[in-house]
C-alpha cells in the first residue's frame, strides 16, 4: 500500500566548529565529516518516529 506524504517538514541548525572553521584540508569529501554517530543515530531515530506517526495517521482513515 503506498504512502502519500503531502507535507514534508525540515528543520536544519547550522552551527560554526572549530573544526569547521580551522581552515585545514584535513578530513575526506565525506557529507557527514562533522556529524558524530550519536548525532546520525538520533536523526535516524527522528526518522523513523516521523514515518509511523504517518503510518499510524494513515491506518485511522
Amino acid at each position: 500500500m503506498p504512502i502519500e506524504i503531502r507535507e514534508l517538514v525540515i528543520r536544519a541548525r547550522v552551527e560554526n566548529s572549530p573544526q569547521a572553521t580551522s581552515g585545514g584540508s584535513s578530513g575526506g569529501s565525506s557529507p557527514q565529516r562533522g556529524m558524530s554517530p550519536a548525532d546520525m543515530q538520533q536523526i535516524i531515530a527522528r526518522c523513523a518516529e516521523e514515518v509511523m506517526k504517518a503510518l499510524n495517521q494513515q491506518k485511522e482513515r
